[in-house]
Formats: C-alpha cells, sequence, structure tokens
C-alpha cells in the first residue's frame, strides 16, 4: 500500500493519507525466543496434568524444577496460551458481551444417541518457533472429532470454520456446547447455530465438567502426539494432527464403546433427531 519510490508522495504523507503511523510501517514482528516457548510447553504440561492451577501453583511448580520465573510473566504466558484455572469463582471464562445469554443445558449422563450434543473447544500447540491454536468439535456420544482447524490467532473465524465444516455433511445436534470464550459468545457464531435451529449451551458456574470429554481428548492428543514431535512450522503440525486425529476417529479402538471406534458408532448410531422423545429436558439449566 506503501510505495517507496513515489515520485510525488512522501513516505510520511503516504502514512498520513492512510491513518497508517510510520512506526507500524517500518516494525517488523520478532519470534517468540526459545527459552520462552520451552517455559510456555512446561507450562501447557503442567496445566494437563493439574488443570486446577493458576500462575502461583504454575510458578512454584517451575520454581521446584529450576526454573525462576515471576508470577506477573506466568500470568501473561497463560493468557496468551488461553488457560485458565479451573476452580469455584463468581465468573469463568471471560465472554464478550453478547445480546443474549444461554443456560448449561448438558448432562453427561443424559447423552445417549449421536447428533444429540456437540462441544467444541481451543487448546494451545506449541512448536519450535512459534505456537498455534487447535480447534475441534466432537459428538459426545460417540466421542468422533466432526472438524478442526489451525490458527495463530484466538479469532472467532477459524471457530466458524470448523463449524462450517462440521455442518456439511447434512447432520446438526440438538444443542451446540461450548464455554463463553468470545469466540464462541460472539454475534457470528450464535447466529450461524440460530440459523440451524440448534439449540446453544453455555458452560456456566460450577458447570467446569460438563465439556470434560473435550477436555480428554486434548490429554490425549497431548500426550500421544504433540509432546512426542517438535513440530517445524504449522504445516508439520497440520499433517501431524489430521493423522493423529484420523487414526483417534478411525482405527483406534475405545473401551467406553466397546471397542469400536468413534466413527463406527458415530455412522452406524440411529441420530437423535430420528428418535423423538429424546431431548436433553433433564440437564439442569445453570447459568
Amino acid at each position: 500500500m506503501v510505495d517507496h519510490d513515489h515520485s510525488q508522495l512522501s513516505i510520511s504523507r503516504q502514512c498520513a493519507l492512510l491513518g497508517l503511523p510510520r512506526s507500524t510501517l517500518y516494525y517488523r514482528p520478532t519470534p517468540v525466543r526459545q527459552s520462552t516457548l520451552r517455559i510456555m510447553a512446561r507450562i501447557d504440561a503442567l496445566y494437563l496434568e493439574d488443570p486446577c492451577s493458576g500462575s502461583r501453583r504454575i510458578v512454584a511448580y517451575l520454581a521446584r524444577e529450576g526454573i525462576p520465573i515471576s508470577r506477573d510473566r506466568v500470568r501473561n504466558l497463560m493468557r496468551r496460551m488461553g488457560l485458565r484455572a479451573i476452580y469455584q469463582r463468581p465468573r469463568t471464562t471471560i465472554p464478550g458481551e453478547p445480546s443474549e445469554r444461554f443456560p448449561c443445558l448438558v448432562d453427561i449422563d443424559e447423552i445417549h444417541t449421536v447428533d444429540q450434543v456437540w462441544a467444541t473447544d481451543i487448546t494451545y500447540i506449541p512448536l519450535q518457533k512459534g505456537f498455534l491454536y487447535l480447534v475441534a468439535i466432537m459428538d459426545l456420544h460417540s466421542r468422533h472429532v466432526l472438524s478442526w482447524r489451525l490458527s495463530n490467532s484466538l479469532d472467532t473465524e477459524f471457530c466458524l470454520d470448523a463449524l462450517e465444516m462440521a455442518l456439511s455433511d447434512g447432520r446438526k445436534p440438538e444443542i451446540f456446547h461450548s464455554d463463553q470464550g468470545c469466540q464462541f459468545t460472539s454475534a457470528e457464531f450464535v447466529a450461524r447455530l440460530q440459523k440451524e435451529g440448534i439449540r446453544i449451551s453455555w458452560s456456566g458456574r460450577k458447570r467446569c465438567y460438563d465439556n470434560i470429554l473435550v477436555e480428554r481428548l486434548w490429554r490425549t492428543l497431548k500426550y500421544e502426539e504433540v509432546y512426542l514431535h517438535a513440530y517445524s512450522d504449522g504445516w508439520e503440525a497440520e499433517v501431524s494432527l489430521a493423522r493423529f486425529l484420523w487414526r483417534y476417529c478411525n482405527v483406534r479402538p475405545h473401551s467406553a464403546m466397546g471397542g469400536r471406534t468413534p466413527n463406527q458408532v458415530y455412522t452406524e448410531t440411529e441420530p437423535s433427531s430420528s428418535r423423538p422423545g429424546l431431548t436433553m429436558s433433564g440437564a439442569k439449566a445453570v447459568q
């Protein structure tokens, strides 16, 4: 947009016309330092072991391993990674400013068939020289991963892309469950679900275990794939994650489903939409 060799307009004038500060024009992003990436990877592993850990406890864990670090820095890194300690508090995930609030409609014990409840969440994927964010959408009855997307920023667009991919097969859930992150409470995401006539469920206070099956997927993914490979870039991460998630859904037997794979359960089970009378009315509506 800025022509450095323009014969009539100086760089300052071009920046002024564009409303662009000259400092922004000359800024070159610096890569994240290797030492910071190692600390972030360790924080991620500690969080998976103890998701109730806040910045204070993470500082203590790291100090025990000989890694001196301030609480402010740990807090900033956890915020950057999208990690939040699980504990009882007045508010959970800080949402955006949605015009409408939705209660939590999910009760794990009341999920009996596929397409009854889909759930989603976002996790952090470390790279050798940076990191990415992974969003996935799962059918809670079959544990089948319907779609997933990688992004280098926590925006709404890649979550919408994952939702569109999940809906592209012509199937949809009765209920779509998520936390109250700004990606899922955004007007665009809510409108897309409402357009399909899908009931929306958000995790609320004292409901931290409603998304436990997606959290269990993250634990399996991290310990059996991500932590065993130091991805050099996003392309390598995407290829490796695609291979692992395909095997997770199509090859790996799950004891909770009698040794069948998630894909077998999802494709062979009659969807809830064809079974009248099966609803989540027994779930607690807690915001």
